[in-house]
């Protein structure tokens, strides 16, 4: 069970409603009380990210790859190339355990990949993961692009 010391939102992009669930479920199992804003592909992501109804700052995305419309690594090159979106924390939550995903995705800077695994006490330790990674990482109080970067700032 996690400590509740900072809200972190997700977004959960994942066009099967089934897998959804169960990650919502195991979310609750592991105690992670975090929001989840769920997209059911790369497009309905980026309208969410680049509109009106973001998470809230701070926020983390967990990726499927195989989806309709717009995939896992397209969503992330989309992304990547947009300085308002491309400091945002993604883990790949995938079946694929393919090479050539996993290559295409941490070519993208995602933080993990993890794979969707059949067994359910492997997919709880992926959630714990996910959990471990909220309650340790630091994040920053506003998004990247928000943020002045410290060459144009000036001396300190």
């Amino acid at each position: 069970m996690f400590r509740k010391s900072k809200e972190v939102s997700i977004l959960l992009v994942e066009d099967d409603d089934i897998d959804v669930r169960v990650i919502e479920r195991n979310f609750r199992k592991c105690g992670i009380a975090s929001p989840i804003v769920r997209a059911k592909d790369g497009l309905e992501a980026l309208e969410i990210l680049r509109g009106n109804h973001s998470p809230d700052w701070p926020f983390i995305v967990l990726l499927d790859i195989n989806m309709p419309r717009m995939n896992g690594l397209e969503f992330l090159g989309e992304i990547r190339r947009d300085p308002r979106l491309a400091g945002i924390t993604v883990f790949v939550l995938s079946t694929s355990d393919a090479e050539r995903d996993k290559f295409a995705a941490y070519s993208q800077h995602i933080a993990g990949y993890l794979v969707k695994s059949d067994g359910a006490e492997q997919f709880l330790d992926v959630i714990n993961l996910i959990g471990q990674y909220i309650e340790t990482v630091h994040f920053t109080d506003q998004p990247l692009a928000a943020l002045t970067p410290l060459s144009a700032a000036g001396p300190r």
